[in-house]
């Protein structure tokens, strides 16, 4: 079988489209209504003739509870999505994947408004829509400058986008040094055609967005696209050749789609008004397309474009494409199902009961306040003084008749009070259908009333887990949205640019990223309470006090000093200030590397503690070996004295024990018999 020609293509496409249309119309019935809930607009529980009119504004008051926290939660981060590697090499990339991407195209795609109004639409209506696109006009700019000098007016014009379309030359005298000269001046009315391009993000009206019935994600429809209502202008600015811009019927009426339309607009414009060409409105059709055109088996995906129609002569982009640049984003799933479940559908029914009783509720008390007169026939003279009464006017009856008799009231029992009970049970109910309370928009249960401590931790617990959720099913659906930016980025910026980051001028090149990388949406700290959010941080700060502690600083295998920077700005985060930056400095690599290093050659306290005691024990060892060496020195001093004491004792001994012989020799000597001396010297006989 032949490759399809473009008749056949767009017969097919144009079949799809109608599929798409008609179930577009049928949901159409149920957003229609949402939005009049939310407005107040209630078709479907009219009022009484000349009794209340209230409606209880339910839709409205839950989602502006939950959405607060779901912005806050999404947004409020300072880096709202993280660009992880896929492959070896791909760190530094994804770095500067993730700070180009958070702090300059995502504010300047305007992504904070389509981020929001793609989260109140799946709150109020099941689903919200976002599409990305690079965004490539023409623009034409008529400028008139006067008192030109001819260097300047030279300047002016050097550029070739510039077009001068009047010129006026005169002569003015100015004063100089050298007194009055004549100087020649030009007024000039210039024509500047320029061409820019960025990156766009946007919510999408549900009423434009097309998606078959059948599929149960964008991935899994055969068509995605949109259809919307674009000047010729505009397309003439999109780069479309003007004469077949012009050659297109204007916009029709789709009865449907225009209700809907005018239904969130909540505006009125006239249709009959006379318009030039150029601003007429003509339907534009930005389809992604699954289709087998060249018969290989395999359907491709194609971008096509149609403006006023959808046959083969409005056809004026058809070319293969990478990805369907839109993402189908959810707070509550279906299973099975594309579309979610909104607060609406929870809150309708509530609503409804509600506003019944309090109309009920009201027309009591008005019967109450302005109690329904009766009057005898005949007997007032002057009825409108009970009919229109008026403070001190007086009320005359005819003579002879009972003032008591003439005038009496109908009485109305009194049971509103029986309708309060009652709604406080729906607010309950609504509480658990929805998991939305006080504690889902950020304010702490018992902040309003008197309750203890365990049960406002209950309740907001209850509430903050609901919201939870709905925070990271919306999340998990904008990861598609920040894919399809970072490859919008890679595809169209084919040169690096210079942007002021941190007070530090830093250049992206995006065109060396991997546009296939991870992304992680940051869900914040949680959807409670700021003071909650505070008490996580500190406690994960205490932690990693205790393992900062318990292995150091240096190759600490549990807190890196990124770690430590990520506590200290989410804390900041969520105390309410945006900007951790103004409150601490995010340390550079180089500086972590200096601090590890000098953390690294600081000694180890414990080998410290050792040497301190080795040293501690070896002085303790001299000095106590010092106090020995003296004791015994002292002991061998007290010895050799005493071995002298003793020696000289014995001395002193020997000396009077020899003066003692000595004298009793002399004492002996003189003592002796003289006789027996003189015999000793001669023999008598």
């Amino acid at each position: 079988m032949a490759a399809m020609d473009t008749a056949q293509i767009a017969a097919q496409v144009s079949q799809l489209v109608k599929d798409c249309e008609n179930y577009r119309d049928e949901l159409s019935v149920d957003r229609i209504k949402a939005m009049e809930y939310y407005d107040g607009i209630m078709k479907d529980t009219p009022a009484d003739p000349n009794r209340s009119k209230v409606v209880s504004r339910d839709v409205r008051s839950a989602i502006k509870k939950v959405l607060p926290s779901v912005i806050r939660t999404i947004l409020g981060n300072d880096k709202v999505v993280e660009y992880q590697p896929v492959n070896e090499g791909d760190e530094a990339a994804a770095e500067q994947a993730t700070d180009y991407v958070n702090f300059v195209v995502f504010p300047e795609s305007d992504g904070y408004d389509a981020v929001q109004d793609a989260a109140h639409d799946a709150l109020k209506l099941r689903n919200g829509i976002i599409r990305w696109w690079y965004d490539k006009k023409r623009k034409v700019q008529v400028s008139k400058h006067t008192g030109l000098e001819e260097q300047a007016l030279v300047q002016l014009v050097a550029d070739d986008d510039v077009e001068v379309l009047e010129q006026e030359q005169y002569e003015e005298q100015i004063d100089t040094p050298q007194g009055p000269q004549p100087v020649t001046l030009y007024n000039v009315k210039i024509r500047r055609v320029s061409e820019y391009g960025c990156t766009k993000l946007a919510a999408v009206p549900l009423e434009e967005f097309l998606i078959h019935p059948d599929a149960i994600s964008i991935d899994d429809s055969p068509i995605t696209g949109m259809k919307t209502r674009l000047r010729r202008s505009d397309l003439v600015e999109m780069g479309y050749d003007r004469e077949k811009v012009d050659s297109f019927p204007a916009s029709g009426s789709d009865i449907d789609e225009e209700e809907e339309e005018f239904t969130r607009r909540r505006d009125a414009f006239d249709e009959n008004d006379s318009i030039v060409k150029a601003l007429q409105e003509v339907d534009y059709y930005e389809l992604y397309v699954k289709i087998d055109a060249d018969d290989d088996g395999i359907a491709e995906l194609r971008r096509m474009v149609f403006a006023g129609g959808l046959a083969e002569v409005n056809l004026l982009d058809d070319e293969e494409w990478d990805e369907v640049p839109f993402a189908d984003l959810i707070t509550e799933r279906r299973p099975h199902q594309r579309e979610g479940n909104s607060v609406t559908d929870d809150m309708a029914e509530i609503q409804r009961v509600k506003t019944v009783l309090m109309r009920q509720t009201l027309d009591n008390l008005y019967w109450q306040n302005n109690q329904q007169p009766i009057v005898q026939e005949g007997t007032i003279a002057n009825p409108e003084a009970v009919l229109n009464p008026k403070f001190g006017q007086p009320i005359r009856v005819n003579q002879g008749i009972d003032v008591r008799g003439a005038i009496g009231y109908n009485t109305v029992p009194f049971v509103a009070e029986q309708s309060f009970g009652m709604l406080s049970y729906l607010d309950q109910e609504a509480t658990d259908r929805t998991g939305i309370s006080d504690a889902s928009s950020g304010m702490a249960p018992d902040a309003l009333q008197n309750m203890t401590a365990k049960a406002s931790s209950m309740i907001e617990a209850a509430g903050v887990g609901q919201t939870e959720l709905m925070v990271r099913t919306f999340a998990q659906g904008l990861r598609r949205v920040f894919q399809g930016l970072l490859r919008l980025v890679i595809k169209h910026q084919d040169k690096p640019r210079t942007v002021r980051l941190r007070n530090q001028w830093v250049t992206f090149d995006p065109r060396q990223w991997n546009a296939e990388m991870d992304v992680t949406v940051n869900t914040g700290l949680g959807a409670g309470t700021r003071e909650r959010d505070m008490m996580m941080m500190q406690v994960v700060g205490q932690q990693q006090e205790k393992l900062l502690a318990a292995y150091g600083p240096v190759n600490n295998p549990y807190v890196s000093a990124e770690n430590i920077w990520n506590s200290v700005s989410r804390g900041v985060e969520a105390a309410g200030l945006r900007t951790p930056d103004l409150y601490f400095t995010k340390p550079t690599p180089e500086q972590i590397e200096q601090l590890q290093k000098a953390q690294a050659e600081k000694p180890d306290p414990e080998m410290e503690k050792v040497k301190i005691k080795a040293q501690a024990d070896q002085q303790k060892a001299q000095l106590d070996a010092q106090l020995q060496r003296e004791k015994m020195q002292q002991e061998a001093q007290l010895e050799t004295q005493r071995i002298q004491q003793e020696m000289a004792l014995k001395r002193y001994q020997i000396e009077q024990e020899i003066q003692l012989k000595r004298q009793t020799n002399a004492m002996q000597m003189l003592t002796r018999d003289p006789v027996s001396s003189v015999n000793i010297g001669g023999d008598p006989g």
